[in-house]
């Protein structure tokens, strides 16, 4: 059995890419299913955020292992196998917690140190879970790394200034536009998240109006009924059927809605940009992944088109500064591995070690037996004293055995102990 990660994040694969293999919430418990039914892997994590798409599984078989999840990752992304392949990262065994508790850190993100990832990397387990498709192994590295990413963040400042990508958003947009955010009407298309981290990033831009537009209304006026009094002059929340003329009306738009196809397309901008005169370019920031904004519509005159690659970059200029705290988060993510590993060992000599002290109580019941219809002339008591002698005695033959493989468990000579037992013993 071994633990392995495979996956496309923004260092080899292109944004087009990592749009066609993004899972949203909606088509989560589906692609769950799909890995959860692979006949070599007993369990699975899918971690599918704006920049990466993972999946973390338990495999009877590597090799076999890895073929079944890059054939889903290609699968998603209507690619052919054998041109994904080189594009995917592979970890397995004891690179798989470096690798996660490192992601959970923010520290293999387009922001340092973002604070979105943490409840990504928990949320991923916990869906995982409830459709049943993780099981303990996964279930404790999740843990961990959930553990090590609040330590991270607790005891350096690797999440100071920007800390997530809707912040950068908002900050690039400030830049991009003439005189800033002053005197704007923004519109936010979607109240999820990102959508929320928008708004939250806003107080202190002087924008005079803000339209939240979502699907659900009750969502877009939760998030609306949750801002501050100084994120907008004017907060109101609107239906998505109402785009055209809210795009129309717009100086700045941020759309993050979860979506397969772009719901910002030339057409509807066409139709929105003949009702602004002669206003200032409409600047629009797509953080959806699959895209919000088809990317044809940012050829239109009078539109200014951002997505995920401008942010990025901007994003790594304005936290140049906080590359000194990258060493002392690294050091505890390696503190963390460490433990991990050394609590994992434990919990597998465990079953060993409950699997020896079951083979030595059933010979010793089952001698006891024989011996019993041999001697039929002794009675209870002295039946009593025969069954506390002998089970002391097995308890002192089994302490050191015990003793040494739980000292020695999480290093190399515990992994031997716990083999030769296995090898001695039959277990």
């Amino acid at each position: 059995m071994s633990v392995i990660v495979v996956g496309l994040g923004q260092g080899l694969a292109s944004l087009d890419l990592l749009d066609r293999v993004s899972v949203t919430e909606t088509d989560l418990p589906k692609a769950l299913g799909r890995l959860r039914d692979q006949p070599n892997l007993s369990e699975a994590v899918l971690l599918s955020t704006c920049l990466r798409t993972e999946v973390y599984a338990v495999v009877e078989r590597f090799h076999d292992g890895v073929d079944e999840i890059q054939g889903f990752l290609a699968e998603l992304s209507g690619s052919a196998v054998e041109d994904l392949a080189p594009l995917c990262t592979i970890h397995f065994d004891d690179d798989v917690p470096t690798h996660l508790f490192t992601v959970a850190s923010g520290l293999d993100s387009a922001v340092l140190g973002e604070s979105e990832v943490l409840g990504q990397v928990r949320r991923a387990w916990e869906r995982s879970h409830g459709e049943e498709a993780s099981g303990p192994v996964l279930g404790a590295l999740f843990r961990h790394a959930v553990e090590t990413g609040k330590r991270v963040r607790s005891e350096t400042a690797i999440a100071r200034g920007i800390t997530s990508l809707s912040h950068g958003a908002v900050a690039l947009a400030a830049d991009r536009r003439s005189g800033g955010l002053a005197g704007a009407r923004v519109l936010i298309v979607g109240a999820g998240e990102m959508g929320a981290g928008v708004a939250q990033a806003l107080p202190g831009h002087d924008v005079t109006h803000l339209t939240v537009a979502n699907r659900s209304s009750d969502r877009g006026q939760a998030l609306a009924g949750a801002l501050p009094d100084d994120a907008a002059g004017v907060v109101e929340t609107r239906d998505l059927d109402d785009l055209q003329d809210l795009l129309t009306s717009a100086d700045v738009v941020f759309t993050s809605v979860g979506t397969a196809h772009p719901i910002v397309d030339r057409p509807l901008l066409e139709a929105s940009l003949a009702g602004r005169g002669g206003r200032p370019p409409l600047l629009v920031v797509d953080l959806g992944v699959p895209r919000n904004v088809a990317p044809d519509a940012g050829r239109l005159g009078g539109v200014e088109l951002c997505d995920m690659d401008d942010l990025r970059a901007a994003v790594a200029e304005a936290i140049t500064g906080r590359q000194d705290e990258v060493a002392a988060a690294s050091t505890i993510v390696g503190e963390e591995v460490g433990r991990y590993r050394i609590a994992t060992r434990a919990r597998d000599a465990a079953p060993v070690i409950s699997a020896l002290r079951s083979l030595v109580e059933e010979t010793r019941q089952s001698e006891l037996v024989r011996l019993r219809a041999k001697r039929s002339e002794l009675n209870d008591e002295q039946w009593e004293q025969v069954d506390m002698a002998t089970r002391a005695m097995v308890a002192k033959l089994l302490h050191q055995p015990t003793l040494a493989l739980k000292e020695a468990a999480g290093t190399p000579r515990g992994e031997r102990l716990t083999d030769a037992l296995r090898i001695l013993f039959d277990l």
